[in-house]
């Protein structure tokens, strides 16, 4: 069932393959934070020591957001879609405590249940760098944990001294708003549906990093999306392309945040200038010509019955997928054979 007009039917598969068979999408997205998102690793926040760019050698310290602080919050968005439409039933499968081996989740981002059976992801995602260094993209805040009644000064609850002043106060680095990670999501192997599946969980997710907080607001704009025969440029290199054009191009202003329309500008200008340069076969949908497939998949995802067809096209694959090379596994799992 062909649900799209703005791109060649040619760079899908049919269905799902059971080895790999060489197509690649690439959705070039660049992920802006909205709120303080904490991408953190023991208490601290996540950075690296790199070069500012590929021109500029000067070493900088980068934020960093880790592969599944990305990919984990794009397929629980999915899996909730999932279960909205009737197509998942949380009590069979349930991420992280027992997998159902034969929905959209599974199959496209993987499962592993030890000797029962495991399926690779066929999305990909590499860990992401801010653009602006460390320095000019968190801040630290002093937290403070009040009681009841609004203050930090006792009333003898939990039997405190009356007029006692807590200590309940810590010291936390959040990550700035408007401050932007460039990041490449590759799916192997699309069909149709996978392809919309993975584009709309990307579009609809809002929130990354720290699940304990009530902040982490990140939007995504997906700038073009490659189809190819081979990988593309690491995530890495695309920052510090970017950084190079918007050094050139005098529009970083530390301290101030980043103008969005010059950071996509260098985007396109950057993902483009290295493409041009890799050794594979490629199919580029950037700027102009990403538009009307942009517009085709969000008037897809806007409405209840192009989501449904969406949802119940990738369902039917990945359910034809387990019945062929899962099906057994899971059998076998169940009788306690395995």
């Amino acid at each position: 069932m062909a649900l799209l007009k703005a791109v060649d039917a040619k760079f899908f598969h049919t269905e799902i393959p059971y080895k790999p068979m060489g197509k690649y999408v690439h959705f070039l997205t660049i992920r802006v934070t909205e709120s303080y998102p904490l991408f953190q690793t023991d208490g601290e926040l996540n950075k690296a020591r790199v070069r500012a760019g590929i021109i500029d050698k000067t070493p900088v310290s980068r934020l960093s957001m880790f592969k599944r602080k990305q990919s984990t919050p794009e397929r629980l968005v999915g899996r909730e879609l999932l279960r909205t439409y009737g197509l998942v039933k949380p009590e069979e499968c349930e991420y992280n405590v027992e997998f159902g081996m034969d929905n959209p989740d599974c199959i496209i981002y993987g499962f592993a249940i030890g000797d029962s059976g495991s399926e690779k992801s066929k999305v990909v995602v590499d860990t992401a760098f801010s653009i602006t260094p460390f320095d000019q993209s968190h801040e630290t805040f002093t937290l403070n944990a009040p009681y009841e009644n609004g203050t930090m000064a006792s009333k003898g609850e939990a039997g405190s001294k009356p007029g006692e002043v807590t200590s309940r106060i810590n010291q936390q680095d959040h990550i700035r708003p408007q401050v932007f990670f460039p990041s490449i999501v590759t799916l192997k192997d699309p069909t149709e549906a996978s392809f919309l599946y993975v584009f709309n969980n990307i579009l609809r997710t809002r929130h990354y990093g720290a699940q304990t907080t009530r902040t982490g607001r990140v939007r995504n704009e997906i700038v073009g999306v490659v189809f190819a025969d081979g990988e593309i440029v690491s995530n890495l290199r695309w920052t510090q392309a970017i950084f190079d054009r918007m050094s050139a191009a005098k529009t970083l202003h530390s301290p101030d945040p980043l103008d969005e329309d010059d950071v996509m500008t260098a985007a396109n200008a950057a993902i483009t200038h290295l493409l041009a340069q890799e050794f594979i076969v490629h199919t580029d949908l950037i700027g102009d010509s990403f538009t009307p497939l942009l517009v085709e998949v969000k008037a897809l995802t806007g409405s209840e019955e192009g989501i449904q067809k969406i949802l119940q096209q990738a369902d039917k694959e990945a359910k034809a997928y387990a019945s062929k090379h899962i099906s057994k596994k899971k059998s076998a799992a169940k009788a306690g054979q395995i």
